[in-house]
């Protein structure tokens, strides 16, 4: 069964479980909120350059993407400051964001406009978008190239594979991670026939979860990559989701359309699936 805990939100995305708390990113309003077991809401931080991933560094401090300045922020509960600016190398939007117990931080992004240009439409292709790595320190790395539309991140139980949803190559790819944290040779882990992904999460038997948003369904898929699991949300997309300690899935939906979209209009809700 799905329940709608909090609605009348804008574009929510980000999703991430932290402190018992559901954290997300709300494009609309360029807020960083979270929600707790009362479902009240609460915001944690405004970020003009527009929020998108979250992350939590390992001593505390909230990790957040500001995807029109190109910059990996830190939250301290007060202030925001700058961990690295990635627009300093790349000329695309940022976008989704994993960071590791470790402190580094996966970042995936939007193809860099064409020159002359201030922002990119998507390519039919996808384009051949890197992946990013940031230090808690603001080095920035390339791990990946020639990606189309990277998005959702996560990581394995054992911290051994970064996944990213390669939205529009309509799977996900599994990737070794080495001890520099820099990323091995790429498999697909799954290919997802018409679905597009966006959010991933994996939950605590190594089930990776993502967002369906076009087919309007968040999916799982078990260790092996096939479906075990489809959550349907009709008339909304399904966008960003996050698992929380008791399997409970925590999802982002919003109710848009690609036209609407591109004019910022969204109407989102995080609602709440929980296994039988």
């Amino acid at each position: 069964m799905i329940e709608v805990l909090v609605d009348g939100l804008g574009f929510v995305e980000g999703l991430r479980r932290h402190a018992g708390r559901t954290w997300f990113s709300d494009f609309s309003t360029r807020r960083v909120c979270s929600l707790g077991a009362d479902n009240v809401l609460r915001t944690e931080a405004y970020v003009p350059g527009q929020p998108s991933g979250l992350g939590f560094a390992p001593g505390g401090g909230l990790m957040v993407v500001s995807v029109h300045e190109g910059r990996i922020l830190r939250y301290d509960g007060e202030n925001c400051t700058l961990v690295a600016d990635v627009g300093g190398i790349y000329r695309g939007g940022l976008n989704d964001m994993l960071t590791t117990p470790n402190g580094l931080s996966y970042v995936s992004a939007f193809p860099a406009p064409p020159v002359g240009e201030v922002i990119a439409d998507v390519p039919a292709d996808g384009g051949q978008v890197p992946l990013f790595l940031v230090s808690q320190t603001g080095e920035v790395r390339i791990v990946a190239e020639g990606l189309k539309i990277p998005n959702g991140i996560a990581q394995s139980a054992d911290g051994s594979e970064l996944f990213v949803a390669e939205t529009m190559a309509k799977r996900i790819l599994a990737f070794p991670i080495l001890a520099d944290g820099s990323l091995g040779t790429q498999r697909t882990f799954a290919d997802l026939g018409q679905r597009m992904p966006d959010g991933l999460s994996m939950d605590r038997r190594g089930r990776l979860w993502f967002g369906s948003p076009f087919t309007s369904e968040f999916v799982r898929l078990d260790t092996t990559g096939a479906i075990d699991e489809i959550v349907p949300t009709p008339g909304r997309w399904a966008v960003s989701c996050a698992v929380g300690d008791d399997d409970d899935l925590y999802c982002g939906t919003v109710r848009t359309t690609i036209d609407d979209y591109k004019q910022g209009k969204a109407s989102g809700a995080i609602e709440r699936w929980s296994p039988a």
